[in-house]
């Protein structure tokens, strides 16, 4: 080993061969920078619970492009809170696709030119390939006898719900409790009692949905979580009899929407592969991975096959109770909206 290092220090002082080592040092670096770009790669910023569903689509698109293409290329993921993705792509990371959780964040990128204004056009279905719905996840046996919205505004109850200002999980829990009220007959300002109860009995925010998932799961802090039908599927998965899953009566659409981010794809050169990618979830073999995965198919062959995986529910959207997302975010969550309201009397 002395020997060794004797050599090494011996090379170092020898100015010619530094200036090999550094010339060989400063390739070595271009080449990794290249490569990190290389033509066609794909950075897709997701939001928390799609992690193992892209765990899967991701190599079944690669193996899919190089049979059709030729072409070998890699997918990278980023994943976090659904507007926190956002907030980055906006602040320079370089996506060149973003599949979301909810329209607005989206449309966030498209007020900041990162997205074309009508990109809801681009792809089927309002360019959302999949979606879900907000379920409970109650310890073993359903012990606080959890069945409706209402149930969560009891006192004494904790419920874990992630933060409405940097997850769309959180923003669809408290749009699906508000919702669920008027869809049922209720008044706007017993809607907002609910929603004031339900977030007076959330012990911590978490930034995103797989972080509560934690807190609940393996923190083993609360009573109930609310959140995604595929991740509370993908938790029953892990964990077995633990836990128990309870679908209330109604509950909020959660689609997932998809786009190309035009400043990155016009920047890397990879728009056809990036457009490919997002292709690639419509088709057969896309929807049946998805359906897989818990997520909501668009297709009717996948719905069918893997119908045993989704409970019917009735589902209203947001556009049905809150007019649209621009309107539910300005109301409910932009800064000193009825949200902080809510969450800041309960200090």
């Amino acid at each position: 080993m002395s020997d060794h290092l004797s050599k090494q220090s011996h090379f170092s002082k020898t100015p010619a061969r530094r200036r090999i080592l550094w010339t060989m040092l400063v390739a070595t670096s271009l080449s990794l920078c290249v490569s990190a770009h290389a033509a066609g790669d794909i950075l897709n910023a997701s939001y928390d619970v799609t992690r193992e569903l892209f765990k899967e689509i991701n190599p079944a698109f690669v193996a899919d492009w190089k049979k059709k293409s030729g072409e070998s290329i890699s997918i990278n993921q980023s994943h976090g809170g659904s507007s926190k993705q956002a907030r980055s792509v906006i602040d320079g990371m370089e996506a060149s696709v973003v599949t979301m959780n909810q329209a607005n964040d989206i449309d966030i990128l498209a007020e900041k030119g990162l997205v074309p204004a009508d990109w809801n056009k681009a792809f089927p279905n309002g360019a959302a390939p999949f979606y879900s719905t907000m379920v409970f996840l109650t310890r073993k046996g359903n012990p606080k006898k959890l069945t409706s919205w209402e149930d969560l505004g009891k006192p004494g109850l904790k419920v874990i719900v992630p933060n409405p200002k940097t997850s769309g999980n959180g923003r669809y829990t408290y749009l699906a409790a508000w919702g669920s009220v008027i869809k049922s007959g209720g008044t706007e300002a017993q809607a907002r009692l609910l929603v004031d109860r339900l977030f007076k009995n959330v012990p911590v925010l978490d930034g995103g949905g797989r972080g509560a998932t934690t807190t609940f799961t393996q923190r083993e802090i609360g009573d109930v979580l609310v959140t995604f039908e595929n991740e509370v599927q993908l938790v029953r998965q892990e964990f077995g009899d633990n836990f128990e899953v309870v679908y209330p009566k109604i509950s909020i659409l959660a689609e997932s929407p998809v786009a190309v981010v035009d400043r990155v794809v016009n920047k890397l050169g990879n728009r056809k592969q990036a457009t490919a990618y997002l292709q690639f979830l419509y088709s057969e073999a896309g929807q049946e991975i998805v359906a897989k995965h818990f997520f909501r198919p668009r297709s009717e062959l996948a719905a069918k096959k893997y119908a045993a995986n989704f409970k019917p529910i009735s589902l209203f959207t947001v556009e049905d109770v809150f007019g649209g997302w621009k309107q539910a975010q300005k109301r409910h969550f932009d800064d000193g909206g009825e949200f902080d309201k809510i969450y800041q009397s309960k200090k």
